[in-house]
């Protein structure tokens, strides 16, 4: 399959990654479905891309015109077979737990085409874990945005040893259509590239935290002032989602069994409490005065 041969995309999972990948994929001219079976989400999806759009076009990023048109492109379903039966490509962007993903993968292998090409937006599950639950490992790949996809111009493209040439391709094909810098990783690795780098400094950060040498905010500032970092490691945690972070360290221990991958108990606090970050208005930071006042 070629990237003309791609009209139709599905993206399963409305999220705060979800939601902007569907809108890369209406604003770069595929018919483009956002399915979660969260009627809530979808709607919560739905005002928060008019939103945004309507601020790209009073900054001059887009036309009146071009976001009308993606908007046409774009439809909310919460059926989940009705909403993959005509896709060319699915990306998944659920939540980063191996089970979950792997039961999607499941359903997608029944209710798509043959020739569906299946993606996971996974930050650091490799594609291979889940294309075991398919029928087609040679399609199955990974395409990692990053957050928030509709300002970050990067996706890690990531073959197994099964993937096709052909279906990384047509993945990296797709980014260029949609405007984004597809860079093709052809041997898989947890974590990948971008985040096996993050995820070494913000170990190390909440190391440094745990232990008592710097407070958080001053951690933040250190990699500010002095490695000119646009936001510190716990900043970047809360804009995120800490419960990402937490989801990821949490797959990763799973794996390796190594202590040293096993979630910090600073995190785990946060979890449990709720205290994800921006998203839910505190985290390492509390942003809820920011909330009230928007």
């Amino acid at each position: 399959m070629k990237i003309t041969d791609v009209q139709n995309i599905t993206v399963i999972g409305a999220g705060q990654m979800g939601h902007q990948i569907a809108m890369l994929c209406a604003l770069g001219g595929f018919e483009t479905m956002l399915q979660d079976i969260d009627e809530a989400a979808l709607d919560k999806a739905e005002k928060g891309l008019h939103s945004l759009m309507e601020r790209w076009v009073a900054k001059g990023k887009i036309s009146e015109d071009q976001k009308d048109a993606a908007f046409q492109r774009l439809t909310f379903a919460s059926r989940f077979a009705e909403s993959v039966e005509k896709a060319d490509l699915v990306i998944e962007a659920v939540v980063e737990k191996l089970d979950v993903k792997r039961k999607i993968f499941a359903d997608l292998e029944i209710h798509t085409p043959d020739h569906t090409i299946f993606a996971t937006n996974s930050s650091t599950i490799v594609n291979s874990m889940l294309a075991e639950v398919t029928k087609r490992p040679d399609k199955v790949v990974n395409m990692h945005f990053f957050f928030p996809p509709l300002v970050m111009d990067c996706v890690e493209v990531v073959m197994s040893e099964n993937t096709s040439e052909e279906t990384a391709q047509l993945a990296m094909d797709v980014c260029e259509k949609i405007n984004r810098k597809g860079i093709l990783l052809k041997k898989e690795i947890s974590g990948f590239v971008a985040n096996r780098i993050l995820g070494a400094l913000q170990k190390e950060a909440m190391n440094l935290y745990e232990q008592g040498i710097a407070d958080f905010r001053d951690i933040d500032l250190i990699c500010k002032k002095a490695l000119n970092h646009p936001i510190g490691p716990f900043e970047l945690m809360d804009l995120s989602g800490i419960d990402v972070g937490y989801y990821v360290m949490e797959q990763r221990y799973k794996e390796t069994g190594d202590p040293e991958d096993r979630p910090f108990a600073c995190m785990e606090e946060k979890v449990k409490k709720g205290h994800l970050g921006r998203k839910t208005g505190k985290g390492w930071y509390d942003y809820e005065k920011n909330m009230v006042n928007k």
